[in-house]
C-alpha cells in the first residue's frame, strides 16, 4: 500500500487525527509498551488518573446529607441519611458508589473535599484547561504531567493515554505523552483483519511516525475484542450500555473499563510507565440528573473497584495510585429542569495501598456562597504536588511553577 493512502485510511478511522501525524505526535501501538516490561527501576510507583469530563455533582457523589441546607436548596435531588453510604455522621456517598464505599471502610479511599481553584471559571473548555494546565491565572501550553515529563527525559511511554485523543495534561515544553486509543477505536465497516495485517505491515520510505502510527494496526483487532469482553461483562452486570446514557457535556462515555483493563495488563507486565490517564464524560447533568448521575457514578464504580482488585492482586499493585477528579462540581441550588448547573468546587477522589483512607479538607460551607457557588477550601495544586512527590517520586515546584503546598494527611 502506497504512503498516501495509507495515511488517508489511518485519518478516516480515528485511530489517528490528521493533525495529530501532521504534528508528529507520538502513536504507540500496545506492543510498544510491552516491550518496556523488565526496564521499570525497583521502586518506582505508577500514577492512574482518571478525568470525570462535564463537571461532577460533587454535592450528589460526596453527600452532606446531615445539613439542612443541602436539603433546602435541592429538594428533588438530595439524598436523605437512609439513602446514603456513610463515612460518618455527617457525610455519605452517593448509593451508586458501594465498591469505593468498601474501599474507604478497608482505610485504601481518600475523599477530599471542597478542591478547586482562585476565581474559578465555569467554561468546561476553560476549567479543563487549567486543571490540566495547573495554572488558574492563565492557562498555558503544557499540562502538569507533560513538564514532569520533560524532567525526566521525554520518553513519550513514561505517561499514556488510552483515550481517543492527548489530554493538554500529558504535553510538555520539549516532550508529550503517548496515545493507545484502542479501546473506543471505530473502523470502518468493510476492514477486515486480513486488511489490518496489511496496514500494519511497513511501506518503504515512509515518515517514522507514520510507521509507528500504523503499527498500531497490529494490535487492534486483539486489543478491541477485549475491550469489547469488558463491556459485555459491564452490560451482562447491570443490564445498561454505556453508550444509551443521556448524557451531554465533553468527554465520551465508552469503555472506562476497557481503559483500566488496557492499564491493568500493563501494570502486570511491569511495563516502564509511570503515569496512564483514562476518562469518563457525560456529568454535564443540566436535567434529570439524580438517575442519570448514578448511572454514571455506577460505571465508575464498577470500573474503579474492578481495576483495585485486579491490580492489588499482584505484586506491582501496591505501588499504584489512582487519582479521580473533574473540572468543576455544581451550583449548590437546583435548577428548574431538576438538574444543576456549572458550579465550582468539588471533591476528588485518591485511592490506593498506600493512600491513609478517610475524610480530608474542609466542607465548604452551603450558606456561605460565592455568588450561589462553593468556596474552594484545598486548592487543587496541593493534590498534584502531593501525586508528584508521593507517586511520581518528582519535585513538585519542577512541574507547578514553584508551587509550595502539600495535602498534610499524605
Amino acid at each position: 500500500m502506497d504512503t498516501t493512502t495509507r495515511r488517508k485510511f489511518l485519518i478516516a478511522s480515528g485511530v489517528v487525527g490528521g493533525a495529530a501525524l501532521a504534528a508528529g505526535a507520538t502513536t504507540l501501538a500496545l506492543t510498544d509498551l510491552l516491550a518496556t516490561s523488565g526496564d521499570r527501576p525497583e521502586g518506582a510507583k505508577t500514577l492512574v488518573v482518571i478525568t470525570l469530563y462535564g463537571g461532577n455533582d460533587g454535592l450528589n457523589t460526596v453527600i452532606p446529607y446531615a445539613d439542612r441546607a443541602y436539603q433546602d436548596a435541592r429538594p428533588e435531588l438530595a439524598y436523605d441519611g437512609g439513602e446514603v453510604l456513610r463515612l460518618d455522621d455527617s457525610t455519605g456517598l452517593n448509593p451508586a458508589l458501594k465498591g469505593l464505599h468498601e474501599l474507604f471502610g478497608g482505610k485504601k479511599l481518600a475523599v477530599v473535599r471542597g478542591v478547586g481553584y482562585p476565581k474559578p471559571d465555569r467554561s468546561h473548555f476553560r476549567s479543563m484547561d487549567i486543571w490540566q494546565t495547573a495554572n488558574p491565572e492563565r492557562p498555558g501550553n503544557t499540562g502538569w504531567i507533560g513538564r514532569w515529563l520533560d524532567g525526566v527525559g521525554g520518553d513519550p511511554r513514561l505517561a499514556v493515554s488510552f483515550e481517543k485523543v492527548l489530554p493538554p495534561l500529558l504535553a510538555g515544553e520539549r516532550s508529550a505523552g503517548a496515545v493507545i486509543g484502542a479501546a473506543d477505536a471505530k473502523l470502518p465497516k468493510a476492514v477486515t483483519a486480513e486488511a489490518l495485517a496489511g496496514f500494519a505491515a511497513p511501506s518503504a520510505g515512509e515518515p517514522p511516525l507514520q510507521a509507528r502510527a500504523a503499527a498500531c494496526f497490529g494490535d487492534l483487532a486483539r486489543v478491541r475484542e477485549m475491550a469489547q469482553q469488558v463491556k459485555d461483562a459491564d452490560t451482562d452486570d447491570d443490564g445498561g450500555d454505556e453508550e444509551k446514557v443521556p448524557a451531554t457535556g465533553t468527554g465520551g462515555l465508552a469503555g472506562l473499563q476497557a481503559q483500566l483493563d488496557l492499564v491493568a495488563q500493563c501494570i502486570e507486565a511491569g511495563v516502564s510507565t509511570r503515569m496512564f490517564s483514562v476518562s469518563l464524560g457525560g456529568f454535564d447533568t443540566h436535567a434529570d440528573e439524580r438517575n442519570l448521575q448514578e448511572q454514571l457514578l455506577s460505571y465508575l464504580d464498577k470500573g474503579v473497584t474492578a481495576f483495585y482488585r485486579r491490580i492489588t492482586a499482584h505484586p506491582a499493585g501496591k505501588d499504584v495510585v489512582v487519582l479521580v477528579y473533574s473540572e468543576f462540581g455544581r451550583r449548590v441550588r437546583a435548577n428548574a429542569s431538576d438538574g444543576t448547573d456549572h458550579g465550582t468546587a468539588s471533591n476528588v477522589f485518591v485511592l490506593g495501598e498506600s493512600i491513609p483512607g478517610g475524610i480530608y479538607g474542609e466542607q465548604p460551607s452551603l450558606t456561605d456562597l460565592d455568588d450561589g457557588d462553593l468556596k474552594f477550601t484545598t486548592d487543587f495544586r496541593d493534590v498534584y504536588a502531593s501525586a508528584l512527590d508521593r507517586v511520581l517520586q518528582a519535585d513538585p515546584g519542577a512541574a507547578l511553577n514553584g508551587w509550595k503546598g502539600r495535602l498534610p494527611w499524605w
